[in-house]
């Protein structure tokens, strides 16, 4: 069979090739429904073609995003390199880069302290120490799993993440509030963060979960998730001490580009800078 001929094979393959890379489950999901996406724009005989690529791309840029077209983008160009077709890559689209972060998107630090307020009246113990975790330690939602009994009495833990490893230190009162929750629900080893049936929770839980708290704290919907949190450590920590390689490595970032993502300031504060250049109206007419 060709190369360029995509199959039902073929993408089976593929995803298995990702779970053997460690792709996290989400990623995996996200590849194969845009990779699905391609696969029925595609004609009957399903040969890809640079032609098809290309006319594809620009489908995309009536329906989405630019962000989300070169997310789907992405996926597809790792179908392309692991069928030995690299050399029909598309090319993503340019995205001129943010001076400042949208405000209305910001979850502000009363903000996330209501949310906690709130999860304490809702008796909700778990999840008010699960929030103060990821905003504490600046993780990813998926590693909250690492965060076990046994790496509390160690004071760090050893996230293995993206086929990549870093240390995660717990900070002291962190510590004496994680461990103190596991006395009081009786959880004597692994991991912390778990449902009923003894399995660490996912994603959706979370998230559903964090949504929960949003009328009763005062908090739109759109700012609760649990990026976000990651978003406030590291905006807070880049505040405090301006050590952007530093927050790279703790945030696990390969690249620092992506760390400034979380750095920028808010449009106000963009505005303010502005203003102390005294540059403008200088001669009063």
């Amino acid at each position: 069979m060709k190369k360029n001929v995509l199959d039902r094979n073929i993408m089976n393959r593929y995803q298995k090739y990702l779970y053997g890379e460690e792709r996290s489950e989400a990623t995996i999901k996200k590849y194969m429904r845009d990779i699905e996406h391609f696969y029925e724009y595609l004609p009957a005989a399903k040969v890809v073609t640079k032609e098809l690529l290309v006319a594809y791309k620009r489908s995309l840029t009536d329906i989405y995003k630019v962000s989300s077209i070169n997310s789907m983008l992405v996926a597809l160009n790792g179908l392309l390199s692991y069928m030995g077709v690299g050399h029909l890559k598309l090319k993503l689209l340019k995205v001129q880069k943010k001076v400042f972060h949208m405000e209305d998107r910001e979850l502000k630090k009363a903000e996330y302290k209501r949310l906690l307020e709130t999860a304490l009246k809702k008796d909700n113990k778990r999840l008010y120490m699960l929030i103060q975790t990821i905003c504490g330690t600046g993780i990813r939602v998926s590693e909250h799993r690492f965060i076990t009994v046994e790496s509390l009495k160690e004071g760090q833990v050893m996230v293995s993440n993206k086929g990549k490893s870093r240390i995660i230190f717990i900070q002291k009162k962190l510590r004496r509030l994680l461990l103190e929750y596991c006395r009081e629900a009786k959880i004597e080893r692994g991991s912390i963060f778990i449902t009923k049936n003894g399995r660490p929770m996912d994603r959706s839980n979370i998230w559903s979960a964090m949504k929960q708290l949003c009328e009763e704290a005062g908090v739109e919907r759109r700012k609760v998730f649990p990026h976000n949190l990651r978003h406030l450590f590291a905006y807070t920590y880049y505040g405090l001490y301006k050590d952007v390689v530093r927050l790279a490595d703790i945030l696990g970032h390969s690249s620092i580009e992506t760390t400034r993502i979380y750095t920028m300031s808010s449009g106000k504060e963009c505005q303010r800078s502005l203003m102390r250049m005294g540059l403008v109206d200088l001669i009063k007419t």
